[in-house]
């Protein structure tokens, strides 16, 4: 690569795209890599504010903007995601599902610390669609180093690609839901409705629902009989405060299932529970996701679909980002809520 004066450009091969930005009305491409500079395009560089531009002359141990984008994007993209041909030296990576995205952070951090790397990403766990762009990545100069690159190549492809995107699995899912209010009929459930609305873009199956009283035997009797009949996720309503008529924690522990947690540094949703009788997630759902727009059950819904067996520790990571603001306008899932890493 050399830098010459535009006057003298004419016949030489250009190294780099140039883009043409009319402010509030066009940015683009207005010469590409590859394009041989002719003695009509001297003037229109000038106008591009050029006096001087880059001309391409290989060298063995630099790597062009473009061929180094293609090369960080093919290592870094695991199932589930596809990548484009590249514009302007960046290379845009592309779900080609619908489905989890997992980010390997650790991992991106530590290739981002190399000199002259960049790779951008959507947060890790952020629920993503097929065709949507969630990374991109490019070199900082328009050529790199060789041994730079081979560098980030192996952070970003071993152990594992850094980027995949998990499919969702169609759960058939059980409700049980708990209240002598709503088993006597004095009030009308409003569970239901908000579980079939928000577990229905992951393909859930609703296996049925069952209305218990305030009593821990028949809850923890329902759950049983729900994951008896094929039930691979349970969702248990009501019951959930501190108050002493709320007993569904004591029901669902009664079935014998593993409690990862009790409660959660999420608001809304601080009275969630998550358990785990044998390989079938049991939820606890506290009032607020009947009432709010955005909860916890937002954040955990889509690693169950995507068939992940969440610890506490994944609890916990979630408090930071937790305070949902509740905006006038919900724009989640773009926005910080829940964006632990």
């Amino acid at each position: 690569m050399r830098k010459v004066p535009v006057t003298e450009a004419a016949g030489m091969v250009l190294c780099h795209d140039i883009t043409r930005i009319i402010p509030g009305r066009e940015k683009g491409r207005a010469f590409h890599r590859g394009q041989i500079i002719t003695p009509g395009d001297i003037p229109k560089l000038l106008d591009l504010g050029k006096e001087h531009i880059y001309v391409w002359e290989p060298e063995i141990d630099l790597i062009h903007e473009d061929e180094a984008a293609l090369r960080l994007a093919r290592h870094s993209a695991g199932p589930g995601l596809s990548w484009d041909q590249p514009s302007q030296g960046r290379v845009n990576i592309r779900a080609t599902r619908d489905g989890l995205l997992k980010v390997q952070v650790d991992r991106l951090h530590m290739a981002n610390k190399l000199d002259d790397i960049a790779m951008a990403t959507l947060h890790n766990n952020r629920v993503v669609t097929k065709g949507q762009v969630v990374a991109g990545t490019r070199v900082i100069p328009l050529t790199v180093q060789r041994h730079l690159l081979e560098a980030a190549e192996k952070i970003f492809g071993k152990p594992g690609p850094l980027l995949t995107v998990k499919p969702f699995q169609p759960l058939w899912v059980g409700v049980v839901t708990t209240g002598s209010e709503v088993y006597s009929g004095r009030i009308q459930d409003g569970f239901c409705s908000v579980i079939r609305q928000k577990t229905a873009p992951f393909g859930a199956r609703v296996l049925g629902q069952v209305i218990v009283p305030d009593d821990p035997y028949l809850i923890s009797t329902q759950i049983r009989q729900l994951i008896g009949e094929g039930a691979e996720l349970v969702m248990v309503t009501g019951g959930m405060s501190v108050d002493p008529d709320d007993v569904t924690p004591s029901g669902i522990r009664a079935t014998g299932a593993d409690v990862v947690s009790y409660g959660a540094p999420v608001l809304p949703g601080a009275m969630f529970m998550l358990a785990y009788l044998g390989h079938v997630p049991i939820c606890g759902l506290p009032g607020c996701v009947m009432f709010n727009n955005t909860t916890i059950f937002d954040l955990i819904l889509p690693r169950i679909f995507a068939g992940e067996h969440l610890q506490r520790s994944d609890i916990v990571n979630l408090g930071h980002g937790g305070l949902c603001e509740e905006c006038e306008v919900c724009q989640y899932p773009a926005c910080s809520f829940g964006k632990a890493t």
